[in-house]
């Protein structure tokens, strides 16, 4: 009887920390992922933004990162004159935790496979290592509680 109990907590669980944060919005710029909430934080280095509503919106260019789109997509541009905010790869952030690089992370319940995804620095409010479906991830918060 414990087993199953300490089953059901453990399913319970990961489903838990698997569900998608609604209240967070992705943007894209410069081929890396960031939050609308981090881009208006930096409104001076911004010279436009263009919000996809649904995924059959999204162009060409920024079809890779349609699974970031429940809540729509944004894509920021930033002025000419100011360079970027800073940009790391998800295999990066892996190898820092000591995490296999190829792990996929988990960034407010969003799977994110590909680990050369690049994201910005200033998004990440948190940063852990928990089990989920019985393998080490990195699970990333942006949203300060």
């Amino acid at each position: 009887m414990k087993k199953i109990l300490y089953s059901i907590l453990i399913c319970a669980s990961a489903t838990v920390f698997a569900q998608k944060n609604s209240n967070v919005k992705f943007a894209i710029s410069n081929n890396a992922v960031g939050t609308v909430a981090m881009f208006d934080a930096h409104k001076e280095f911004v010279q436009s933004v263009n919000v996809f509503k649904t995924k059959a919106n999204i162009p060409q260019n920024l079809k890779k990162f349609d699974y970031l789109a429940d809540n729509g997509l944004a894509e920021v541009k930033f002025k000419k004159d100011v360079g970027t905010l800073d940009t790391m790869s998800l295999a990066m952030y892996n190898s820092q935790h000591g995490l296999p690089k190829e792990t996929p992370v988990m960034i407010e319940g969003y799977e994110f496979k590909d680990t050369d995804t690049l994201i910005y620095a200033d998004m990440i409010a948190s940063t852990k290592v928990d089990v989920i479906n019985g393998i080490k991830t990195l699970v990333i918060t942006t949203v300060r509680k």
